[in-house]
């Protein structure tokens, strides 16, 4: 294996990393807003909101 396929095989691999890393911070993002959710229902059970309307 020359130098180039080296260095392609290296960035496939930290172009997956990052998409897996960026997915993940978007699920935990998601879980948040559930979480906030839930605790303002909680403290107001009048409180109805969608969770795009929710800002962290």
């Amino acid at each position: 294996m020359d130098h180039s396929e080296e260095l392609k095989n290296v960035a496939e691999k930290t172009g997956k990393s990052r998409a897996a890393k960026r997915k993940w911070r978007e699920i935990e993002a998601l879980k948040e807003r559930h979480r906030l959710r839930k605790e303002l229902m909680d403290i107001d059970y009048c409180f109805d909101c969608e969770l795009e309307e929710l800002e962290l």
